[in-house]
C-alpha cells in the first residue's frame, strides 16, 4: 500500500565509523511534557479550506490533538459525490497502512501474555514460507524480512480485484526466493503483515479483527473504528481516483482477503487520536513492548532505519515523531504523533491523488517543541518562506524584510539571476518547513519545496525582529 510513511521516514541514517545506536521514542511518563503555544484553530481551518480548494480534494477529515486534548476535528468536502453527502467528524475512512501499528501492537500484547514471542520464527505459523526458520515475527513488523511485497504499485492490479483467502496470497508471495538476506535491508512489504496477522490469530484463537476490537478498540473507546468496512453504514467515505487530471471517479476497492492485517481498519480522526494518546500514555503496551514498537531497526551492516514495528520513527528538530501513512484504493491517510507535547495529527482523504503535506507540515511545526529557538516577530516561518519565494519569482523583494548583510548580498543583478533560474525550472510549489532550530540567536527554518520537478532546500535564518538574514536557494 502506497504513501505508507510520512516525512520520508523510509530513509536510512547515514553510516558512521561508530555503530548505529537504537533509540526508542520515550513515553511521557519517562520524559516531561514540553509545552508549546496553543494552536489557532481558525488559522488551521483557513489553511485546510485553501488546500482542499487548491488541490481539488473530494473529501477530507482532519483531527488535531494538543497536550492530550482534541482541539480540532472537522470534515471538509464530500464523503460521496453521487449522491453528494458531506464529510463529518464521524465519517469513517479506510486508514490503509496506519493499520500496521495496530497489528504490531496486537502481537506485542500477545507477547506480554506469553502467547507468542516476537523472536518466534515464521516457520511456527506459516512453515511453507521461504526460509521460514530464518525470519522472525519482529523482522516481519520491521520490514526487514526479504519477503516480496504483493502491493507495491499505486493501483489495484488484476489479481487483487478477485477475492482470495489470505493464506493463498501469502503462499503466492512468501514462497518466492527472498529479495535479500533477512535483516540486511529495509524494504516495505505488505506480505509481512499478512503473515504477522496469521500469527496473531494462531496465538489468540481469534480473528485479527476480533482481537483488536476486544483488546484495543473497545477499551480505548474507539466507537467509530472497525476492522473492515461496516456493512450498511451510510457515514463512510467512498474512494475516488482521477485519470490524467480528469474529474474524480469512484474506484473499486481491493477484493476480500488482500489487505487484512496490512491495512483493513476503518476509523475517524477522533478515534485515531484517542489511540495515539493511549499508546504514548502507556495505556496499551508495557514500557518494554512500547520500546520494541518505537525502536528503529539496526541492519546487519550497521545502518539504522527510521522504522520500528509498524511505525515510522524520526527525530525532527527537538522531538521524536511517530508517523505512518496509508494508501489503499481511493484513500490517502496520515497519522502523526509527537510524544513530547502529547500531540497528534490525523488526515483522512478519500481520493488517491490527495496531497495533504502542506497541512501536516504546518501543524507539525506548531506542535513540535522548539527548545531554545527564539520567538520571531511577524509571520510564521512557513508564511515568511512562501512570501519570499513568491517575491523572488516576481523579481520584486520587499527589502525592509531583509537583514542588512543579506540585503547587500541580494543585489538587483543577483535577484534577476535567481528569478531567471527559478523560471527556467518551473513554478515554486509544495513549500514546507521541516524543522526549526537555533543558531547565533536566530531561528533557522529548514524549508523544502519544488521548483517545477526539482526538489530544493533552504536554511532560512530570521532574527527575532522577523527580518530574513539568509535565504539561499539550493538543490536538495
Amino acid at each position: 500500500m502506497r504513501n505508507y510513511i510520512a516525512l520520508a521516514l523510509t530513509s536510512l541514517a547515514a553510516c558512521t565509523n561508530a555503530p548505529a545506536k537504537e533509540t526508542a521514542a520515550s513515553t511521557p511518563s519517562a520524559v516531561p511534557t514540553v509545552p508549546v503555544p496553543a494552536i489557532d484553530v481558525n488559522e488551521v481551518d483557513s489553511l485546510i479550506q485553501r488546500v482542499v480548494a487548491e488541490k481539488r480534494l473530494v473529501g477530507l477529515s482532519v483531527g488535531v490533538m494538543q497536550d492530550g486534548k482534541v482541539v480540532f476535528a472537522k470534515g471538509y468536502g464530500f464523503r460521496s459525490l453521487e449522491p453528494k453527502l458531506p464529510v463529518t467528524p464521524t465519517t469513517m475512512f479506510g486508514i490503509g497502512s496506519v493499520t500496521k501499528q495496530f497489528t504490531c501492537s496486537s502481537a506485542l500484547l500477545l507477547e506480554q501474555e506469553g502467547k507468542l514471542s516476537m523472536n518466534d520464527h515464521v516457520a511456527k505459523y506459516f512453515p511453507s514460507a521461504t526460509r521460514a526458520n530464518d525470519v522472525t515475527l519482529m523482522e516481519l513488523g520491521q520490514h526487514v524480512s526479504g519477503y516480496r511485497d504483493y502491493y507495491p504499485l499505486d493501483f489495484v492490479v488484476r489479481e487483487m480485484a478477485k477475492p482470495e483467502p489470505t493464506d493463498t496470497v501469502i503462499a503466492r508471495y512468501a514462497t518466492r526466493p527472498l529479495d535479500f538476506e533477512p535483516g540486511s535491508r529495509w524494504s516495505y512489504s505488505n506480505t509481512n503483515f499478512l503473515i504477522l496477522g496469521k500469527a496473531i490469530e494462531a496465538a489468540s484463537g481469534k480473528s485479527v479483527g476480533e482481537f483488536m476490537h476486544e483488546r484495543i478498540f473497545t477499551p480505548i473507546g474507539m466507537t467509530r473504528t472497525a476492522f473492515d468496512r461496516i456493512p450498511n453504514d451510510s457515514n463512510t467515505a467512498k474512494g475516488y481516483t482521477s485519470y490524467a487530471l480528469a474529474d474524480p471517479t469512484t474506484v473499486a476497492p481491493e477484493a476480500q482477503g488482500w489487505i487484512g492485517a496490512a491495512g483493513a481498519i476503518w476509523s475517524t480522526p477522533t478515534d485515531l487520536l484517542a489511540w495515539d494518546l493511549a499508546l504514548i500514555d502507556g495505556k496499551v503496551l508495557s514500557p518494554a513492548s512500547y520500546s520494541k514498537l518505537t525502536t528503529p531497526r539496526v541492519l546487519t551492516d550497521g545502518r539504522l532505519t527510521t522504522y520500528g514495528c509498524g511505525l515510522g520513527v524520526q527525530k525532527t528538530g527537538n522531538a521524536v515523531i511517530l508517523s505512518h501513512g496509508g494508501g489503499i484504493a481511493g484513500v490517502v491517510t496520515q497519522n502523526i504523533v509527537i510524544p513530547a507535547t502529547r500531540s497528534g495529527i490525523v488526515t483522512l482523504a478519500n481520493a488517491d491523488f490527495a496531497a495533504t503535506g502542506e497541512i501536516t507540515s504546518a501543524l507539525i511545526a506548531k506542535l513540535t517543541p522548539h527548545v531554545d529557538v527564539p520567538t520571531i516577530a511577524g509571520p510564521t516561518a512557513l508564511e515568511a518562506a512562501k512570501a519570499f519565494l513568491t517575491s523572488v519569482e516576481q523579481g520584486k523583494v520587499d527589502r525592509s524584510t531583509l537583514g542588512d548583510d543579506f540585503n547587500a548580498l541580494l543585489t538587483d543583478e543577483h535577484l534577476a539571476k535567481d528569478r531567471s533560474s527559478l523560471a527556467a525550472n518551473g513554478k515554486v510549489t509544495d513549500v514546507a518547513v521541516r524543522q526549526t532550530v537555533e543558531r547565533g540567536g536566530m531561528e533557522v527554518a529548514i524549508v523544502e519545496y519544488k521548483v517545477g520537478k526539482t526538489l530544493a532546500r533552504t536554511a532560512m535564518y530570521r532574527s527575532p525582529d522577523g527580518k530574513i538574514q539568509q535565504f539561499l536557494i539550493n538543490r536538495q
